[in-house]
């Protein structure tokens, strides 16, 4: 990994021991809100609010089939996934990839109903009664997101600003 501190005002560099072990902690949910951005065919932006897990140093959401954001990653899989943390603010580069096994599946889906979402795992896909409105009917495709560049900027002390790259 390699880190570059980019704080103008002298703080001290952010480990990214810092930014895990809250990711670690985090749960997705109402009040704190996962914003995925995707890129359209024609170049243009999309953002959208998702329900995101983070698990095994991954993220993991899921997406109709015919919602724009699945139809953007299938052009173009890199995405950004934007939220805040205890202390900072945390956007994470990736590219998605559509996950089909059925141990991830599994995984995925206990923890969404241990955070109340009645997911079960039907034909390599999560279903359920409901999801967000916007996520289009079910079943619903799972992304899997493994971070390559994060930027994390802390807004309570010790303060700073960081970029990790994980590629490297």
């Amino acid at each position: 990994m390699k880190s570059t501190n980019l704080d103008i005002y002298g703080h001290a560099p952010i480990p990214w021991s810092r930014a895990l072990d809250q990711l670690n902690a985090w749960e997705s949910g109402p009040g704190k809100s996962t914003f995925l951005s995707t890129t359209r065919p024609d170049g243009r932006p999309h953002v959208a609010g998702v329900g995101a897990f983070w698990l095994v140093e991954r993220f993991y959401f899921t997406s109709g089939a015919k919602t724009l954001k699945s139809r953007n990653l299938a052009a173009n899989p890199h995405c950004t996934i934007a939220l805040t943390l205890p202390d900072m603010d945390l956007v994470v580069d990736g590219v998605a990839q559509r996950v089909t096994d059925e141990e991830t599946l599994q995984r995925v889906a206990r923890i969404a109903n241990e955070g109340g979402w009645p997911a079960t795992v039907k034909d390599g896909s999560l279903t359920a009664e409901f999801s967000a409105p916007s996520a289009g009917p079910p079943p619903w495709d799972l992304y899997e997101v493994e971070p390559k560049v994060a930027v994390g900027v802390a807004y309570k002390e010790p303060y700073g600003a960081m970029r990790w790259r994980f590629d490297e």
